[in-house]
């Protein structure tokens, strides 16, 4: 089943069903945004350039072995969209094909008693008022609520699940990287873990593009920073308030080769400074100020195309977890809750 918003704004779709369901309900939510602002896009044309036919096929086969359940959601996401499944399934690879794409994004991580997550979600611009938050309820799956975007499957932006994982997810611009499993891949792939070990596991052993995860869950207290890529994996426990934004800052393969654009600089050096002031996580990400490119980004012309489309506040307490998401500047989230 699914129901998607009609409210201006952020969306909230609920679903639920097989991996199939979910990827047309998902796909079905997307398409019109997908038709109108991403099939034209050149970065959709350049995934799906003919010289990335090779590595697409290595990257499905491998994908439908490991994660067959996952495979079957990009061919329902495909189905809904209208789309050929080949040419979405290279778009959910942009990451692992291409050194640099426009996925951004800031999080703020801060340890303590309640441990919280803070994150702002930047992507392409034209999305704006297009992007959903899916309640879904996979068949034989913990259930998970989870940032999407038009034409990708869940699992590479923020997202909490139903066995208490929390996670956030920034772009890493490695270099040099021949992917065997896309990194949106891996990114589902956590959404059905029951544990932060079990995280771990999928995100250790596999060859993909870079990603910074932040993770969390409930009952344990720990926050983890994980980077990953290339086969890679550097994890770290977060023991004093820290930022990342974008690119690597442990991972020895991503120090050795990455992209560092002039917004994931300024924020993190903006950011440092912020969460050195002690500073509000939701101030943090609201900044505009300090020299150089902001941390809140609304510029339509933002040099890496990127636009801040939603934040998430993510705060683990004896209830439970404490989320909130807001899709504006200023004023409440536009949803909340308890987990």
């Amino acid at each position: 089943m699914s129901e998607v918003s009609t409210a201006p704004g952020l969306g909230w779709l609920q679903l639920a069903g097989t991996p199939h369901q979910i990827g047309v309900a998902l796909g079905r939510a997307g398409r019109a945004a997908v038709r109108r602002h991403l099939s034209g896009h050149p970065l959709w044309q350049e995934v799906n350039a003919a010289a990335h036919a090779p590595r697409l096929a290595a990257m499905a086969a491998a994908t439908r072995v490991r994660f067959p359940r996952i495979w079957q959601e990009i061919e329902g996401l495909a189905e809904g969209l209208g789309l050929p499944v080949a040419q979405v399934f290279a778009w959910n690879c942009r990451g692992d094909l291409l050194a640099s794409v426009p996925d951004g994004c800031t999080t703020v991580m801060l340890p303590g008693p309640e441990p919280l997550l803070a994150h702002n979600e930047d992507g392409l611009p034209c999305f704006r008022g297009a992007c959903f938050i899916a309640e879904a309820r996979p068949e034989a799956e913990p259930g998970f609520h989870a940032f999407c975007y038009p034409g990708s499957i869940p699992g590479h932006t923020f997202a909490f699940t139903g066995a208490g994982l929390v996670q956030t997810v920034n772009n890493l611009r490695l270099t040099g990287v021949e992917a065997e499993i896309p990194r949106m891949v891996l990114g589902r792939a956590v959404l059905a873990c029951p544990t932060l070990a079990a995280a771990l596991e999928v995100l250790a052993d596999a060859a993909s593009g870079g990603f910074h995860f932040a993770l969390m869950q409930r009952g344990d207290g720990r926050i983890l920073s994980v980077e990953f890529g290339g086969g890679a994996m550097s994890r770290r426990e977060i023991v004093a308030p820290a930022l990342h934004a974008n690119h690597a800052l442990h991972l020895p393969r991503g120090l050795d080769g990455q992209i560092v654009t002039a917004s994931s600089g300024d924020r993190q050096r903006r950011g440092d400074a912020l969460v050195a002031a002690g500073a509000a996580p939701l101030a943090i990400l609201r900044d505009t100020g300090g020299e150089g490119l902001p941390i809140r980004r609304d510029a339509e012309d933002d040099p890496d195309e990127e636009n801040t489309l939603g934040t998430a506040i993510l705060r683990l307490t004896v209830r439970g977890l404490d989320w909130s998401i807001h899709d504006r500047a200023t004023g409440p989230a536009r949803y909340s809750g308890t987990a």
